[in-house]
């Protein structure tokens, strides 16, 4: 998937180093709310990401930053900066016709200097518009910590509504209503609640 800023690639096994190192940072796990994972582990779960039919991930990668050549093919479009990834809570595995209705949509931009520049936005609106016109994904939600600020402007940026607060994950839970076109209209903020 192309876009302005940004490119997004499937992620493939020899990306997971790079991913496995963005993921030692504390920072990054407690935003995301993550927990760190070995490099073996990190390797299954990028297996998972790629075949389960519950779950599509894409690497973002930065045109302006030089391919890492140790990657090959997998990241010539530019340097590796996050990642952005769906996830379908009713598309079963075993179902012969998973649901794709509802996504929970999170994205990551872990390298520093690619932060501030339109590429979380520009990765969401891509990867959302893949599964309207794909998958026929109808609304998007986003689970977002209460202190990440500059996630919770990002999605309200996108058209997302606050629907509630889960005080006991000190998480903000968003909503996007979509259209056949991947445009959506923003639902109406329901009351916080716990």
């Amino acid at each position: 998937l192309t876009g302005e800023h940004c490119l997004l690639v499937p992620y493939v096994a020899a990306m997971v180093p790079t991913y496995h190192g963005w993921m030692q940072d504390p920072q990054l796990l407690e935003l995301t709310g993550s927990e760190p994972l070995s490099l073996e582990e990190e390797y299954k779960m990028q297996a998972s990401w790629q075949l389960d039919a519950d779950k599509l991930t894409f690497i973002v990668l930065d045109p302006t930053l030089p391919a890492d050549t140790l990657l090959g093919d997998a990241c010539e479009g530019g340097g590796m900066v996050g990642d952005v990834n769906v996830f379908f809570p009713t598309a079963r595995p075993s179902d012969s016709a998973p649901d794709y209705t509802e996504g929970e949509v999170e994205v990551m931009i872990a390298v520093p200097e690619a932060r501030r520049r339109g590429l979380a936005r520009e990765a969401l609106s891509l990867i959302m518009a893949f599964c309207v016109r794909e998958l026929s994904t109808e609304r998007f939600v986003a689970k977002i910590k209460e202190h990440n600020a500059p996630s919770v402007a990002l999605f309200e940026k996108l058209g997302f509504s606050l629907l509630r607060r889960q005080a006991i994950f000190q998480e903000l839970v968003y909503a996007r209503e979509m259209d056949d076109r991947g445009e959506g209209s923003p639902e109406k903020a329901a009351p916080e609640g716990g």
